[in-house]
């Protein structure tokens, strides 16, 4: 795919969560995992972007999707020792809407067609639909 490599550049995109810039103290490996894919994601973007490679790396957060797995809450072979906490889940749920999985792919397209975007972590949620985390400019630039 690297561009020096005799590869056309191209699009990555990861897949985070919500889960990944906020806690989630009903899933903490979950949470942490997710902010991992954050960091890592802008980290080979800056990287990408430094050594030409043509290639852009991004992330999208989505917020609760109707999809199957979402629907396993209930079930405690699911859910280990945080099934207790499945009320509070669905509180969530409740409080943050649940999306069709439409919209992620709405976004997904959004970042393949705009070859501007590189690094950035794209949100989707029910409340505000598509929009992007915002953070301070990167300190490191490359002298190159």
């Amino acid at each position: 795919m690297r561009k020096g490599n005799g590869g056309d550049g191209g699009v990555i995109i990861n897949i985070s969560s919500l889960a990944g810039l906020m806690p989630a103290a009903f899933q903490p490996v979950y949470c942490a995992t997710k902010h991992g894919v954050i960091g890592f994601t802008r980290s080979i973007a800056l990287a990408a972007n430094m050594e030409n490679y043509g290639v852009r790396l991004n992330t999208i957060c989505p917020g609760f999707v109707n999809t199957p797995i979402l629907q396993s809450i209930d079930k405690e072979e699911n859910m280990g020792q945080y099934y207790s906490y499945k009320d509070e889940i669905k509180n969530m749920m409740q409080f943050y809407g649940v999306m069709d999985p439409s919209i992620i792919a709405e976004g997904l397209i959004t970042i393949i067609e705009d070859d501007t975007l590189n690094g950035e972590v794209m949100k989707i949620t029910a409340s505000q639909g598509i929009h992007f985390q915002e953070y301070s400019q990167t300190p490191y630039t490359s002298k190159r």
